[in-house]
């Protein structure tokens, strides 16, 4: 649940004068009537299953559209409720149904009212905050959406449980990220409506592409019987800029040392700037939300731990940045403690809500620029590494120009259209993994 601004503290005051521990009230930022009713709801069905959907408008020539709210889980085994799109063609499927395409978006915050599908067009293409042409306080919006549904196809796109489902968005935790793509697929297979089939391709960016490459290696979760729709057919997988914290952790669950090593070269990595060090906080209260034996403070002075709680609760990506900046301007890293504690627990549960270290069961595919400074793309090259050894076949490819991580998206939809549609047509995968080691990073 949301933790926001205290209500009163005439109580606090009054409850320290008695000697009471007094109780501290919050409430939730504000979100649509749609999403009021399912944070009230309770995650109790099968996976994938929609407990509550709404037809809406969509500026999509020859589309439909719903915002729905279906049952994930997470990488603890625990029930959620996340909410999303799904974006299907007018008209009769063939016998067979149509392919999906699963969408997983980059970062947009922690708070309720951070999910993609609040927005007044959702289901417009992709729309991002810091291009020039961005329009809206978030990023928002479905890559290549109209040229999938001109080719056919049904597009599901999830807002990650705690973007409007109620409970904590478990940001950074890749694995439960990926969960929440599958069943989103899952619950587009079962909508009568959108005609969806079995064949899958599920891509991502950013956040998205560390949950595309998680889901890529989590062949039981895919194939689990007892769904709302069993046997989705994974065929392709799209990271477009993805991280993966795992790769860059070695040895970093052996031991309190070498965690606290690894878990200290991590938060160094990402705490050049305020907008990095925002990612970074966001990511360390997203771990703890989905770990019980976790505290805030175990990385972050009490100042820091309540601060961050609070604004990351309240407001969305480039709001907490926005934030951080005007209220410590250079001096935000002394929200961090000198030394970190707990360290072991801390990397084991960041490395088991990433990326398993198993072989893909769909070929990969990864685009990367080569001024990407948010999501270094050392992680997907590592990724590819680990994976091709495993017998994977993941192709990376280096977009044309100089691409930085915002400039992904549009940079590779064109080469991403066509993998696709091979992918769906039967073709088999390019494969440079043997030239992995020679490629650059």
């Amino acid at each position: 649940m949301k933790k926001m601004t205290p209500v009163s503290t005439l109580v606090l005051a009054l409850g320290t004068a008695l000697g009471i521990l007094a109780t501290t009230v919050y409430a939730d930022p504000p979100v649509p009537p749609f999403y009021e009713e399912v944070i009230k709801m309770s995650p109790d069905g099968k996976l994938g299953q929609i407990l509550k959907k709404e037809k809406i408008k969509t500026s999509v020539q020859g589309a439909q559209a719903w915002k729905i709210a279906y049952i994930t889980s997470d990488v603890g085994g625990r029930k959620h409720l996340a909410t999303g799109l799904v974006v299907a063609p007018i008209g009769a499927p063939p016998k067979e149904g149509r392919p999906i395409m699963a969408w997983g978006h980059g970062t947009t915050g922690a708070a309720q009212n951070c999910g993609p599908s609040q927005v007044l067009n959702p289901t417009a293409p992709l729309n991002e905050y810091f291009l020039v042409g961005g329009n809206s306080w978030t990023d928002y919006g479905i890559p290549s959406v109209e040229e999938f549904i001109k080719d056919g196809y049904v597009v599901v796109a999830t807002d990650y449980q705690g973007l409007g489902g109620g409970g904590e968005h478990q940001y950074a935790l890749a694995a439960t990220n990926a969960m929440d793509m599958i069943d989103s697929a899952r619950a587009a297979s079962a909508l009568k409506e959108a005609g969806a089939g079995k064949k899958t391709i599920i891509y991502g960016w950013s956040q998205g592409g560390g949950a595309v490459v998680a889901a890529a290696s989590m062949p039981e979760y895919i194939s689990k019987k007892g769904t709302i729709a069993d046997g989705i057919e994974l065929v392709g997988v799209v990271a477009l800029a993805p991280d993966d914290i795992a790769i860059m952790m070695p040895n970093s669950t052996v031991d309190e040392v070498n965690a606290q090593k690894s878990l200290s070269g991590v938060v160094k990595m990402f705490t050049g700037n305020v907008f990095d060090f925002s990612h970074m906080a966001m990511s360390m209260w997203g771990v703890r939300a989905g770990n019980p034996n976790l505290k805030l403070t175990d990385i972050f002075t009490s100042e820091g731990a309540k601060v961050l709680d609070e604004v990351i609760r309240d407001k969305c990506m480039h709001a907490v940045a926005d934030t951080l900046n005007f209220n410590y301007s250079s001096q935000y890293k002394t929200l961090l403690k000198d030394q970190f504690t707990n360290s072991l627990e801390w990397t084991k549960a960041m490395v088991k809500g990433s990326v398993n270290p198993e072989k893909p069961i769909a070929p990969v595919v990864i685009y990367w620029g080569n001024k990407d400074t948010t999501n270094p793309p050392i992680m997907g090259k590592l990724y590819q590494e680990q994976m091709c050894k495993l017998g994977g076949n993941v192709n990376r490819i280096q977009l044309p120009g100089d691409q930085s991580h915002f400039t992904t998206p549009g940079a590779s939809a064109p080469l991403y259209q066509a993998w696709i549609k091979d992918r769906l047509a039967g073709k088999p995968a390019p494969n440079n993994c043997q030239l992995a080691a020679q490629l650059p990073s």
